[in-house]
């Protein structure tokens, strides 16, 4: 865990001192070499070797591999003087109270006046750690907990200690948000603090009612994963991932420092959990929890599940439920909440029960674990990674029929509840000018969500500011002067609707506005162009509006780049294909960190049809210095859409060309991210926008580099590396980027590119096997090699 903190620190460039214990003992290696427990590489061993097992897990703590050099290890013994070089001290040692009290002890008299230090610690409370230290260190001192892994989950909890100064936990909830790129929320001094709390409680309330239900493991997954909003991995899954040993000890905390909780008894571990952590099953780190992967006599892995009655494992079996077929059609997940209630099934008994006790379990945690409703929901979906928190789910169902299903599930809400029933409020949320307003307890009245102003939420301004809509996009007015277009296709895909929506936005902006944004707050950006409609068109064999398609795909792109205002890309999660392009063309890309892009085209057997091949022959022509051998500066470009190569971060989008080092740039907080879009929208229009001048002056090395790519892809045919499609595919990529059999090196046109590339795409759509790769890509979901 300290490693990943210390990674996650690197990523947004702050320099790290990573320090650990010093080991008492010599390995079978180091003796064998002759070391002593003197040498230093003994004495930082065990930091060494903690952060280079972060540094190679997957998926990875760091956002580029050139980050760790901001990483510098040491030992508590010979390099504790140096804490006095630090800003912030962040303890993240064993949960045991004796030894992070002899670790402050001794942090204390190297630590200078006004340095931060906190604690990781997700159990212990806070009051404790600080007896016996100065006032200086008690003043500066809280726990921040950051959940594991540092770097993807976003809840950051502060939980001040007797003494804390305001300031400092003004500064740490900011800091968290600007530069960490977290969710941070303020938690009372209470066992688990928020996330832990209500998370650990809806695992333990679900373990007690799928023996009560006589439910499987693979039926509980089905219902709480992403039908619900929740990760894929849902409930079980999750907690082999994270492991059962972990949730053991904070649910045993909790029982044991909680006597007052009104659902006490539900902390206490179920027989067949006893069991499963006495046999040591913990998950994945164990080789097996709920679920176990063995091998078949034919080499071949498979899964098995656990059989919660005999505890034996067994042959997975499909869960299917009438109600969740009725949601199919209901892209909106929190839209999903009413019908999953009112199903007929033992999936609806399961959501109101589940509901049920989950609404009144948070009902009665304000203000024992926080004062504000909001902090508990920004915990669950920061924290949990849920798409949406208890109230927010509760204000979906309704407020009365939330009261009902407390009361159906033997519970009842706090009396707060009622008396904002009785009160004539029926939500605990309101959205008014744009802006979130939670019900405050104690005022009895709606207050607003406070720190909003650095954000752009999409969801409070999609009807009140919309100025244009089809069912591919939302255009809304982000105020002063900047369009922002949303894509609201089905995962985002780039079909006629989105195209038309997109050039509808630059109509808009370009008449009555100064820039536009292209961002959405989906879980991804875009998957890619429509693929559906590419197979159909293909199948059917109307290769004339194929072509048009395509080239209303082309122009789209070339209609943003050479538009008359600015136009700001905004990618974040997956942004695939045909989303990578539109980011390739607009005049700046502001990326959230966490931006998986690329150009994938290869998977469905074709190449980058909407711009894509030849932006990247355009960016190595552009790349081209003197005296360079410039076959191998486009070799680098050919190779990023050859090789499909997919960035694991915004940041090392930068080294594929896709992103341009000084011109793109990267937010850590997502939330932040449409704001910061608007922000140079505006900025780029006040410094006097002027529609760029089409390009004619493309270099391209024509037979020089066809000859090159050709003779490559031959060897890697020959080589067994890539099959007889993947070369076909490699060579017509080769054709566009080379710029044809030109005899020599030339300039040519923007436009020139375009009309090779979309021969070249329309040719591969002509292929069987291309169409195998698409239909395949569409059953399944993952690429074929054929």
């Amino acid at each position: 865990m300290g490693s990943g903190i210390a990674c996650h620190f690197a990523n947004i460039g702050v320099q790290v001192l990573l320090l650990d214990i010093v080991p008492r003992e010599l390995t079978e290696k180091e003796q064998a070499r002759g070391m002593s427990l003197e040498d230093a590489a003994v004495r930082n061993r065990l930091v060494n070797e903690s952060l280079q097992k972060a540094l190679k897990s997957k998926p990875s703590p760091i956002y580029h591999p050139d980050f760790a050099n901001r990483i510098e290890t040491g030992n508590l013994e010979d390099d504790i003087s140096r804490v006095s070089e630090a800003d912030w001290i962040i303890e993240v040692v064993v949960e045991r109270l004796d030894i992070k009290k002899k670790v402050f002890e001794n942090l204390d008299k190297h630590r200078r006046e006004g340095t931060l230090i906190t604690s990781n610690t997700s159990g212990i409370p806070i009051r404790f750690m600080s007896e016996g230290r100065s006032e200086d260190f008690r003043s500066h001192f809280c726990g921040t907990h950051f959940f594991n892994p540092a770097r993807y989950l976003k809840l950051f909890e502060v939980i001040p200690g007797p003494d804390t100064k305001e300031d400092v936990i003004d500064f740490l909830k900011n800091y968290g948000e600007q530069f960490l790129g977290k969710t941070s929320v303020v938690a009372q001094d209470t066992p688990a603090f928020i996330g832990n709390r209500i998370g650990i409680f809806s695992i333990m309330s679900l373990f007690h009612m799928v023996k009560e239900m006589g439910m499987t493991v693979e039926e509980v997954d089905k219902l709480t994963g992403p039908v619900i909003g929740r990760p894929k991995s849902a409930t079980f899954r999750t907690v082999d991932v994270v492991g059962l040993d972990t949730l053991v000890h904070v649910a045993e905390g909790i029982h044991e420092n909680c006597p007052d909780d009104e659902r006490h008894e539900l902390f206490a571990l179920p027989d067949y959990i006893r069991k499963m952590a006495d046999n040591g099953w913990y998950g994945s780190k164990s080789g097996q929890g709920f679920y176990k992967k063995v091998k078949k006599d034919d080499g071949s892995s498979e899964i098995l599940s656990l059989d919660l009655d005999t505890l034996d494992y067994r042959d997975r079996k499909r869960a299917k439920f009438d109600t969740l077929e009725e949601t199919k059609t209901i892209d909106n997940v929190i839209d999903r909440f009413p019908v999953l209630i009112g199903g007929k099934d033992k999936a609806g008994e399961f959501y109101r029960k589940s509901l049920g006790a989950l609404f009144a379990y948070v009902s009665y945690r304000i203000p024992e674990i926080t004062d504000a409703l909001y902090k508990i929901d920004d915990a669950m979906k920061a924290g949990f990674g849920w798409e949406h928190g208890p109230f927010q789910i509760w204000d979906a169902v309704g407020l009365d029929k939330g009261l009902e299903l407390a009361v159906a599930a033997g519970q009842q809400a706090a009396p707060w509840v009622e008396e904002m029933q009785a009160a004539g409020h029926t939500s605990f949320y309101e959205i008014r000018d744009g802006a979130t307003y939670y019900y405050d307890i104690d005022a009895g009245e709606y207050r607003k969500v406070p720190g909003q102003d650095a954000y752009i939420i999409l969801d409070n301004i999609r009807e009140s500011k919309a100025v244009f809509k089809n069912k591919g996009v939302v255009v809304q007015d982000l105020g002063d002067g900047i369009l922002n277009v949303e894509f609201r296709s089905k995962m985002n895909t780039i079909g006629a609707e989105v195209l038309a929506g997109l050039n509808k936005a630059v109509d808009l902006a370009e008449k009555d506005y100064d820039g536009l944004v292209v961002g959405n707050q989906a879980a991804n950006f875009s998957v890619g162009a429509n693929i559906g409609m590419i197979f159909m068109l293909a199948v059917e064999q109307e290769y004339d509006e194929l072509a048009m398609s395509v080239k209303y795909f082309q122009d789209t792109m070339m209609r943003m780049r050479y538009s008359s205002i600015p136009v700001i890309a905004a990618p974040h999660g997956m942004c695939l294909g045909g989303g990578c392009e539109l980011s390739l063309h607009a005049d700046k890309v502001v990326a959230a960190a966490e931006t998986y892009i690329g150009l994938v085209e290869f998977g469905v057997g074709v190449i980058p049809g909407g711009g894509g091949s030849k932006e990247m022959a355009l960016r190595a022509a552009d790349t081209f210095k003197k005296n360079d051998v410039e076959l191998n500066v486009l070799r680098e470009y050919f190779l990023t859409i050859g090789m499909a190569k997919v960035s694991t971060s915004a940041y090392e989008a930068f080294d594929t060309g896709i992103l341009q080092k000084g011109k793109d740039v990267v937010v850590v907080n997502k939330e932040r991210q449409i704001a910061t879009a608007k922000a140079y929208a505006r900025l780029l229009a006040d410094r006097g926008y002027t529609r760029p001048i089409e390009r004619t002056d493309v270099k391209v090395l024509g037979k020089q580099a066809l000859g090159m790519f050709l003779v490559g892809t031959d060897s890697m045919e020959a080589g067994n590396y890539i099959s007889e499609h993947d070369k076909k595919i490699a060579n017509k990529l080769a054709w566009v980027m080379a710029g044809g059999d030109l005899s020599e090196a030339s300039y040519v046109s923007e436009q020139y590119l375009l009309d090779l590339e979309r021969e070249a795409f329309l040719s591969l759509c002509t292929e069987r096997k291309t169409l195998e790769r698409i239909q395949h890509m569409l059953k399944k979901g993952k690429p074929l090699r054929n």
